[in-house]
């Protein structure tokens, strides 16, 4: 073989091993080809706050936003729920045709009763639901949502909760985080499209 030859052949060798690097290269940066959807959101049993038992099979062909909180939040909770609720309004008749749920992260206090007193000052469209710890723990596990009970110095306590809204479509699959941090009018002709 020729010095020519030699480097004609690594030359080639080069060109294959960049070739190849680019290509990879492009793949990884390009993702992968079928859209991965975030395992958010699965089968549960819980308590309305008319003291009915509810399950996700109950909400499926309905558009649904999730929301865990507690009824003794000092300002969160309220705030969210007076946000969905005006959304809701915001969607007048179209308001029938989704649904809001409110799980809680406290059912020692949040009992169907206290969700039912609760919820009479927000919009109608927005249940409640509560169980007992192991079906509460198990939902938040399910949705990946934290919550944790925080002792205060009193003997009381609060919870500490994410403030995150979940979108569901109509078959009860995670689409995203809802934010209400736009226009009342915004959000719900954003919710409209999943209806």
């Amino acid at each position: 073989m020729t010095v020519r030859n030699i480097r004609i052949l690594a030359i080639s060798v080069a060109f294959l091993a960049g070739l190849v690097a680019c290509a990879g290269l492009a793949l990884l940066l390009a993702g992968p080809a079928v859209q991965q959807v975030a395992a958010i959101g699965g089968p549960f049993r819980l308590t309305d706050q008319n003291g009915r038992t509810v399950t996700d099979e109950d909400f499926k062909g309905h558009p649904f936003l999730v929301f865990f909180g507690y009824t003794h939040c000092p300002d969160i909770c309220p705030t969210t729920l007076f946000e969905i609720s005006e959304m809701l309004r915001a969607l007048g008749p179209d308001a029938d045709r989704a649904r809001a749920l409110f799980i809680t992260v406290d059912p020692e206090r949040d009992t169907a009763a206290v969700m039912k007193d609760y919820l009479s000052n927000f919009d109608p469209h927005v249940e409640g639901l509560t169980g007992d710890p192991a079906q509460i723990a198990a939902v938040a596990k399910a949705y990946r949502a934290y919550y944790k009970k925080v002792p205060l110095d009193d003997g009381g306590y609060t919870m500490d909760h994410m403030a995150v809204i979940y979108l569901m479509d109509k078959d009860g699959r995670f689409v995203s985080t809802f934010s209400l941090k736009r226009t009342t009018e915004a959000a719900a002709a954003d919710l409209r499209r999943y209806m």
